[in-house]
C-alpha cells in the first residue's frame, strides 16, 4: 500500500514517473491540435513516443527522480525534477537541430511539442508527489494531536522549519504566524501566512492561542531570545530552537533536530571581539603545552588553539578515555594533525620533565586541577598535590626550559576561599605571580567562576535529575552563582593571555550572579514540565566548603580596567618569591603525614582570608583563648 509504513518500492515509483512521460507527450500532441490530430502526425507518433519516453528514462536514471521517498517530498525533489526534465528537453532540441541540419531537413518532435511536453511533464510529476504527500499526512494526523504553533523570524530558516513541521506526523501543527520585528513586513504574507509585529506576541500569549513558539531566527541576540523565553515561559508557551545549518542532514532539517531551548543559551552573552592577530602573534608556530587537556575548559582551549596553527598542541591529561575523545575529534571532525596526546599527571615531576625535555613548549596553558569544592574538603592531600605541587612542578619546568608564557586558569572561589579547593588555587596563584618576579618567562593568572556545563557543574545534574522524573536537589534556596559558556571563558583566557606582560591576575566580568533555585525552575519550565505537580525540588542544605555568594573583586576598587572591557587586572597583596618558596615546601613536606588538619592549618597560614565555612576545619579558625 503506497500509504502503509513501508516505503513505494523504487521501480513503482519509476514506472509511474515513465507512464506520465508517455501520457504527458500524447496530451501535449492534443493540446496542440485542439485534440484533433491529423493523421500525418498520428502516424508518427509511434516513433516520437518512444524515442521522448527513452530519453526521459535515461535522464530518470541520472537524476535519480525516482530515489525521493515520495511522503516526504519536499522543494528539492521538486527542484530535481524541473532540472532532469530541463535537460532532456534540451537533448530533444539539440536533436531536433542536429536531425533538421544534417539528416532529414525535418525536427523530430515539433518544438511546440516539446515546450507543451515539458510543462506538462513537470506538472504530473511533481503534482502527483505532493498528492500523495498531503494524502499521507492527512491519514497519518490525528486531529486530537493538532498544536499551534508561530515562528520567530520570516528568512529561509523560518520557512525550512514552517515545511517540517507541516510535514512532521506524528503531531499535527497549525502554524498561526510568523513574528518579525521588521515593520515593514508587517500585514504581509509568507507561503499564505501572516507576517505579525513581535508588539502582538504577548496579546497572543494572554489569550492562550498558542502552544509552541519556535525561534528560527540565526541572528537574533541573546537579549531578544531571553526576553521570548521568559515571555513565553510566563504564559506556559513551550520555547523550541533550530539548530545551526551545519547540522543539518544532507542540509535539509528534521522535525526531531527542533528541539527545546536549552538553558545554556539563556545565560550566553553577546559574541566577545578577540584581538585575532595579537593571540594569532602569540600562538602561530609555537609549541603549545595544555594540561588538563581532556577536561571542560581544557578540551575547549583545545578546540580555539588549533585554529591558530601552532606548530605542535601538547594535549597533557591523566584521564584516558575523555582525551581518546578529544583525539578523534581533532582527527576525524576537524581533520587536524598538528598535535600529540600525552597521558600524565601534573604531580609526578618526572614524566612532566620529560614532556618538557622532548618538546621544549612555548606557551603552556595550564588547566590541569581538581575543582569539586566538596571533594576535595574531603580530600585536601589531593588539593595540593594536584593544586598546589602539580602547578609548581609545571611552573618551575616552565622557567627551566625557557617558556615564554604560562597561563594559569583560576577560579572565582580563590577570592577569600571558604573551602580547600579555593584555598589551594589561591596558592597556585601565590606560587606563579611571585615566581614571575624572579624568571624570563610571563606569569599570567586568569579568574572566573561557573562554567555551563563543565563537568560536575550544577545545569547537567539538573537536567540528569529532570529526566529521571526528580526532585532537583538546590543546596539553600538563597544560593546564587556567576556562570559564564565554557567557549566565552576560554576565548577570554586567550585574549587575557596574549595581552599579560607577567604577574597579572586576570578576572573576568561574569556578567549578573544567577539564583541556583530560579534556574531550577526555569529548566523545569523549559523542559514543558509543571513544578509541584511534575516535579519537586528539595533543598539538602550547603555541602562542606560551599558558601552561599562567590566573589570576583570586581568592583573598582579592587581592579584596574584593560583596553577589553570584560577583563579586568586584580589588585592583590604581592608576594615575596624565597618566602612563598620556603612556605610551599613546608606544606608540601606535610604531605607525607596525610594530617588533613596540619595541612589545612599550614594553608590557612599562609591565605589568611582562608576561612572555612560549613566545614570541620572551622574549629582552625576560632582565636586561641
Amino acid at each position: 500500500m503506497i500509504f502503509s509504513k513501508k516505503y513505494t518500492p523504487r521501480w513503482i515509483v519509476f514506472t509511474i514517473d515513465v507512464f506520465i512521460c508517455v501520457a504527458s507527450v500524447a496530451l501535449a500532441y492534443l493540446l496542440r491540435f485542439n485534440f484533433q490530430i491529423p493523421e500525418t502526425n498520428v502516424a508518427s507518433l509511434y516513433f516520437i513516443i518512444p524515442f521522448v519516453a527513452a530519453i526521459r528514462i535515461i535522464s530518470f536514471i541520472i537524476g535519480h527522480t525516482y530515489a525521493g521517498i515520495v511522503r516526504y517530498t519536499g522543494m528539492k525533489d521538486s527542484q530535481r525534477i524541473f532540472i532532469t526534465i530541463f535537460l532532456g528537453s534540451v537533448f530533444i532540441v539539440i536533436s531536433n537541430i542536429i536531425s533538421y541540419y544534417f539528416i532529414t531537413k525535418a525536427f523530430i518532435v515539433p518544438l511546440s511539442i516539446v515546450i507543451i511536453d515539458f510543462f506538462t511533464t513537470v506538472f504530473f510529476m511533481t503534482s502527483l508527489r505532493w498528492l500523495v504527500k498531503a494524502i499521507f499526512y492527512e491519514l497519518r494526523s490525528s486531529p486530537l494531536k493538532i498544536k499551534r504553533a508561530a515562528i520567530y523570524g520570516t528568512g529561509p530558516a523560518a520557512m525550512t522549519v514552517k515545511t517540517t513541521l507541516e510535514q512532521d506526523y506524528e503531531t499535527r501543527y497549525k502554524i498561526i504566524g510568523f513574528f518579525d520585528d521588521v515593520t515593514t513586513r508587517s500585514r504581509k504574507k509568507a507561503e499564505g501566512i501572516d507576517i505579525l509585529p513581535i508588539s502582538r506576541i504577548e496579546t497572543i500569549l494572554n489569550n492562550q492561542e498558542l502552544d509552541f513558539l519556535v525561534l528560527a531566527r540565526p541572528f537574533a541576540t541573546v537579549e531578544e531570545k531571553t526576553n521570548l523565553v521568559e515571555l513565553c515561559l510566563n504564559n506556559n508557551v513551550r520555547v523550541l530552537a533550530v539548530p545551526s545549518v551545519d547540522s543539518w542532514i544532507n542540509g535539509e532539517l528534521s522535525s526531531k533536530q527542533i528541539r527545546q531551548v536549552k538553558i545554556e543559551e539563556l545565560l550566553e552573552r553577546n559574541p566577545i571581539r578577540l584581538d585575532v592577530a595579537r593571540i594569532n602573534e602569540q600562538v602561530k608556530n609555537k609549541v603549545v603545552l595544555i594540561t588538563g587537556a581532556a577536561g571542560s575548559i581544557g578540551s575547549e582551549m583545545v578546540r580555539q588553539l588549533i585554529k591558530f596553527e601552532p606548530k605542535n598542541l601538547l594535549l597533557f591529561d591523566q584521564a584516558e578515555t575523555p582525551l581518546y575523545d578529544i583525539e578523534m575529534e581533532l582527527r576525524e571532525q576537524k581533520q587536524c594533525f598538528n598535535f600529540q596526546v600525552i597521558m600524565g599527571d601534573i604531580a609526578d615531576p618526572v614524566r612532566v620533565e620529560e614532556v618538557f625535555r622532548a618538546y621544549k613548549p612555548e606557551i603552556i596553558f595550564h588547566a590541569a586541577a581538581y575543582k569539586h569544592v566538596p571533594m576535595m574538603e574531603n580530600n585536601p592531600a589531593e588539593a595540593i598535590k594536584t593544586n598546589v605541587f602539580g602547578t609548581r612542578t609545571v611552573a618551575d619546568l616552565a622557567v627551566k626550559y625557557g617558556a615564554k608564557r604560562f597561563v594559569m586558569v583560576s577560579t572565582d572561589k580563590a577570592v577569600n576561599p571558604t573551602n580547600v579547593m579555593g584555598a589551594s588555587k589561591r596558592l597556585a596563584e601565590i606560587y606563579i605571580q611571585s615566581l614571575n618576579s624572579k624568571t624570563n618567562t610571563a606569569f599570567i593568572t586568569t579568574r572566573f567562576g561557573n562554567v555551563l556545563g563543565s563537568n560536575g557543574s550544577v545545569i547537567p545534574r539538573f537536567r540528569k535529575q529532570i529526566e529521571e522524573g526528580g526532585p532537583i536537589t538546590v543546596t539553600h534556596p538563597q544560593i546564587t552563582r556567576y556562570f559564564m559558556t565554557i567557549p566565552e571563558a576560554c576565548q577570554l583566557v586567550l585574549e587575557a593571555g596574549a595581552m599579560g606582560t607577567g604577574g597579572e591576575i586576570f578576572i573576568f566580568d561574569m556578567g549578573k550572579s544567577v539564583k541556583i533555585v530560579d534556574l531550577a525552575k526555569k529548566m523545569i519550565k523549559l523542559s514543558g514540565l509543571q513544578l509541584g505537580k511534575d516535579i519537586q525540588i528539595s533543598f539538602t542544605g550547603l555541602r562542606p566548603g560551599e558558601k552561599l555568594y562567590e566573589e570576583l573583586l570586581a568592583d573598582k576598587e579592587n581592579t584596574l580596567p584593560t583596553h577589553h572591557p570584560q577583563i579586568m587586572i586584580a589588585k592583590v597583596r604581592n608576594y615575596e618569591f624565597n618566602e612563598v618558596k620556603v612556605q610551599m615546601e613546608q606544606l608540601i613536606d606535610l604531605l607525607k603525614e596525610q594530617n588533613h588538619l596540619k595541612l589545612v592549618d599550614s594553608m590557612k597560614r599562609i591565605v589568611p582570608e582562608f576561612i572555612s565555612q560549613n566545614s570541620i576545619y572551622e574549629q582552625l579558625d576560632k582565636p586561641l583563648v
